[in-house]
């Protein structure tokens, strides 16, 4: 009989599996990248590995051809360094200080079980960090044919691809690039949605509470979430648009008055909690129950099926000195009730792709203000550019100050891509079949590439990653397993240098 598999130092390929697991013992959150890239230069020093830093914090490595693939053209290998830190509500995981605790599973879909690698109550960070251990694992191997190899792992690609947005035209030597970040075995990106941030800044004013009246907390959590990208076609409840809809529901008749309100902690996850903290008249009690259990049914229907876990909790909660004047209040509300989120538009060209999207990401307080940020993907830019008027147009009726920011550039398909035509030929040689050809509702990092490096050819290739941006990531073992011989085969195959 097998040894049965304990850890996942134990599954194969175990050297990609090894790097792995020392990624995850290693905090990685974006904007705390450097413990980590301090440990794989130190290893790339070891080892004999040209290793550098640019001048916006990206780590490149460098190795020379293997035998006999000198004339090939050079290769960059490239992952992002960062990975988004999410955890459940019960989760006091700090993803600055404390290790990613994994498991391996089993599951069953029609028939067939698989092996899947989780973290315990948080996100895995297999996005992407799957596909960083195995271009260091390329790197650390002496038995894999390649090209002149460079590996690229950027900074804070989840947080506003900074790291993509800073790097330079004279960095790389490369002319093909592999980039790891896609999460389908079995397809191959060629293009990818563009995006930008909308951010809304509504003025706050405050006034003394009155008298006779409860204190409750309004929470709801249990939700799905998920990439803000990937995910977004599923339905999903949003933590915050549930709040607003219940607020708008219920304002009046309630006569409530909003203290604290907050939702969502990153632009490009959907939300899986929200929260708030209001004060109701003590008559009105028995009838905030009864709106709070009518709600509780409304969402169960609607969202039974895409969010079964779903949650909407009231406690009492203590008092607070002050809540949000009652004008400033219904502009928050109807803000947050009228702000689009969700899909907009489904690509005409390529059947069953997002096209246009927008997410209401984080909803927070200051002293003077609200803030949400929403994050828009689109793989057409005048779609972004188009739906980020219509909330410029709400932020002007709402009497909210409105700024876009970090926009980046979409991905343009190149159908005569010569790295897309030996990926094809390569896959089906190894398992029988040609692979899907896709574009990514997402923001992979090969669309700012293209601007220093217009010719570079790129490919975007990777695992099977459920459910990213959420505690319920997973990444299936098996397909870890063919994603690496497709790597190999196609580092293999790299073509010669012309002229």
């Amino acid at each position: 009989m097998s040894k049965p598999v304990q850890s996942i130092r134990d599954l194969q390929p175990s050297r990609l599996w090894h790097w792995f697991a020392d990624i995850c013992a290693i905090p990685h959150p974006s904007k705390y990248e450097t413990q980590l890239k301090s440990y794989i230069s130190q290893w790339a020093s070891q080892q004999g590995i040209e290793w550098f830093e640019d001048e916006i914090g990206n780590l490149i490595l460098r190795k020379p051809a293997t035998k006999g693939m000198a004339l090939r053209k050079p290769v960059v290998i490239q992952a992002h360094l960062d990975m988004v830190p999410q955890a459940n509500a019960d989760n006091p995981h700090d993803f600055t200080r404390d290790p990613i605790l994994t498991e391996i599973i089993a599951e069953t879909e029609q028939g067939k079980t698989d092996l899947w690698v989780r973290a315990k109550g948080t996100t895995l960070g297999s996005d992407n960090g799957i596909g960083m251990a195995s271009a260091l694992a390329v790197l650390a191997a002496d038995d894999i044919a390649h090209p002149a190899l460079e590996v690229l792992l950027t900074v804070d690609e989840e947080a506003g691809m900074t790291g993509a947005f800073g790097l330079q035209a004279e960095t790389l030597q490369a002319e093909v690039l592999i980039n790891t970040d896609s999460e389908q075995e079995g397809e191959v990106y060629m293009g990818c949605a563009g995006g930008v941030d909308a951010n809304f800044s509504l003025p706050v004013e405050y006034e003394p509470i009155m008298a006779d009246v409860v204190w409750y907390r309004l929470a709801i959590s249990g939700l799905r979430g998920g990439h803000s990208g990937v995910n977004i076609e599923l339905g999903r409840a949003n933590a915050i648009k549930l709040l607003a809809r219940f607020f708008y529901q219920t304002q009046t008749e309630l006569q409530l008055s909003i203290a604290q309100v907050k939702g969502g902690s990153l632009r490009n996850a959907i939300p899986r909690e929200s929260q708030a903290i209001f004060a109701i008249p003590k008559n009105k009690e028995a009838l905030l129950n009864l709106s709070l259990s009518r709600f509780q049914a409304e969402i169960q229907q609607e969202f039974g099926l895409a969010d079964p876990h779903c949650q909407v909790q009231l406690i009492k909660s203590e008092p607070v000195d002050q809540v949000i004047s009652q004008s400033s209040q219904k502009q928050l509300i109807a803000l947050l009730h009228a702000c689009p989120n969700g899909v907009m538009r489904m690509s005409d060209e390529i059947s069953g792709v997002v096209e246009t999207s927008t997410n209401m990401g984080v909803l927070s307080q200051s002293e003077n203000a609200l803030e949400l940020c929403c994050l828009i993907r689109s793989l057409d830019d005048s779609g972004r550019d188009n739906l980020a008027t219509q909330h410029q147009a709400l932020a002007e009726l709402a009497g909210a100050a409105f700024t876009l920011s970090g926009a980046y550039p979409g991905w343009k398909p190149n159908n005569d891509s010569p790295i897309m035509a030996i990926v094809r030929d390569v896959y089906e040689d190894l398992y029988g079949h040609k692979p899907k050809v896709m574009v990514i509702h997402a923001g992979l990092e090969c669309g700012l590439f293209k601007q220093p490096y217009p010719d570079m050819d790129m490919v975007s290739i990777g695992p099977t990653i459920r459910y990213p941006h959420s505690p319920d990531e997973k990444v299936n073992v098996r397909t870890v397993e063919l994603y690496w011989q497709l790597l190999l085969a196609l580092l293999k195959n790299i073509p010669e240098k012309t002229g």
